[in-house]
């Protein structure tokens, strides 16, 4: 719900953009609506089809609407409707999760019309395009990379948009996402004591995705899988970095009980990567 509140509040913006004067729908109503119901789009003006597209989006038809919108710029495609009628197909395909559609349409935009002012709204629209999917496709989080990289465009391309906070806000959940889907696969080795594979999971979260709220967990579980295979140096190792930045959780109380149940403690020893990630931590580099 989240999501499309955002582009409802944003979509009176770019529809404005079409209002005033004549440009616009008056009262709510399509003045032509009913006049050119069985008139061919082709035989109507550039401002006729918007205001129809205009029409079928607010009556819940963003299907036709993004259609219409998108057969403006086909049929009068040197207007400045044609402009209005891009970024409004862009925002209709997306509103009727035709996310495919949407990204043609924003990169479209974005191809054309670059410093226009809705530029940064396009840009937009191509992140949430790709955001908007990540909850559909499982374990396979090549989409998530791709939000990643356009909600990184909005931020770094449009820094003061009124999109910023929200595209910043989605890319720290994103990245979240990526470090939930390492440790899901991590925690499903360690389950079948396929320790190797466990550890090179939970490493990538460590090393990648440290300021994500998984790190503590993946820690323990380093932990875990390390005293499994009898490398204590290691195992110990992730205690101490565990303990020193995550002294508060209750992953680290369970990693304490686990390396003194052996007779070890929390302390950093030994050398490898994990060494290296606790000498980062002391000087403050990591995390």
């Amino acid at each position: 719900m989240a999501r499309r509140a955002t582009l409802g509040a944003a979509v009176a913006a770019i529809a404005a953009c079409g209002g005033g004067g004549d440009g616009g729908m008056l009262g709510g109503i399509n003045p032509f609506a009913a006049r050119n119901s069985t008139v061919p789009l082709e035989d109507l003006d550039a401002q006729s089809i918007y205001q129809q597209a205009e029409f079928e989006l607010e009556s819940g038809n963003a299907d036709d609407a993004a259609v219409m919108f998108a057969e403006v710029e086909r049929l009068h495609p040197y207007s400045e409707w044609a402009k209005r009628g891009l970024i409004m197909a862009a925002f209709a395909y997306h509103q009727d999760e035709d996310y495919e559609n949407a990204r043609l349409a924003a990169q479209r935009y974005l191809d054309f019309y670059p410093a226009d002012e809705d530029a940064a709204y396009a840009q937009y629209l191509l992140a949430l395009s790709y955001y908007d999917q990540m909850d559909q496709i499982g374990n396979d989080q090549g989409i998530t990379f791709l939000a990643l990289q356009e909600l990184r465009n909005v931020i770094e391309r449009y820094p003061d948009s009124e999109y910023v906070q929200d595209a910043v806000l989605r890319f720290d959940l994103a990245f979240d996402q990526l470090a939930a889907s390492e440790m899901e696969v991590g925690r499903y080795y360690l389950r079948r004591q396929h320790y190797t594979s466990a550890i090179n999971r939970f490493r990538v979260v460590v090393e990648e995705f440290q300021t994500t709220s998984h790190t503590p967990e993946a820690l323990l579980r380093l932990v875990e899988a390390y005293l499994a295979l009898g490398l204590t140096d290691e195992a110990q190792t992730a205690g101490a970095i565990l303990g020193y930045n995550f002294r508060g959780s209750p992953f680290y109380d369970d990693a304490f009980r686990q390396l003194t149940g052996q007779g070890l403690t929390d302390e950093a020893a030994g050398e490898g990567w994990l060494r290296e990630v606790w000498d980062q931590t002391v000087r403050g580099d990591w995390l």
